[in-house]
């Protein structure tokens, strides 16, 4: 019987610091889709998506050396983090900026939120689709960002700090204020929980 289970990222890392391009093909084809799926739900646009993913994989191989061991995963989601908010930052250059009102200021620090009231649980849920898409998009980029890092990837606070450049403070703080921000939206539309049965497990408050 053949093998077929697929080697593990260790080792096509060490393939690639040696050269290997195939090797680094490899971790790109295991990878694509989900460094191309943050880059988007960052950014909001297709096109600008996909120029920020192919930044993170040239970027990732450049910097390979650098990788002293540990998570390939996570490493490569800080990458592909940090080029999303360098395009963000290139689309805003382009738009009128606009005053932060006090909510958005997030620089003071907060307790983290409280698990069992993550309104990011929804994200298991796709019955609620566009609309979680919709209310994913109405978060300030900073907060969008920590908020994926953390609900959706699995990063914790020390990976989030390292991958945004900001303090522990910061963090906690600006994904206290994204939860906040998406259970609000989502709140706004009671239908989708109800046809989940979410709402009636929760309760209604």
């Amino acid at each position: 019987m053949t093998d077929t289970l697929e080697p593990p990222d260790e080792h096509l890392v060490s393939l690639s610091k040696d050269g290997n391009l195939a090797a680094f093909n490899s971790l790109v084809d295991r990878y694509q889709s989900l460094v191309f799926t943050l880059c988007y739900r960052l950014i909001g646009e297709r096109t600008a998506a996909e120029d920020a993913a192919q930044e993170a994989f040239l970027s990732a191989y450049r910097a390979l050396h650098q990788f002293k061991g540990g998570s390939f995963r996570s490493w490569l989601l800080r990458i592909a983090a940090n080029a999303a908010r360098d395009e963000l930052r290139r689309r805003m250059r382009r738009i009128p900026a606009r005053s932060l009102s006090a909510e958005d200021s997030d620089d003071s620090a907060l307790d983290p939120p409280d698990p069992a009231a993550d309104p990011a649980a929804a994200f298991d849920d796709r019955s609620l689709g566009p609309a979680l898409e919709a209310a994913l998009r109405s978060l300030p980029p900073d907060q969008r960002e920590v908020l994926l890092l953390a609900d959706v990837h699995g990063f914790q606070y020390e990976e989030i700090a390292a991958a945004t450049g900001v303090a522990m403070g910061t963090v906690k703080s600006r994904l206290f204020r994204a939860r906040e921000r998406l259970r609000r939206a989502l709140e706004r539309r009671p239908e989708l929980f109800t046809r989940s049965g979410r709402l009636h497990d929760r309760g209604e408050r």
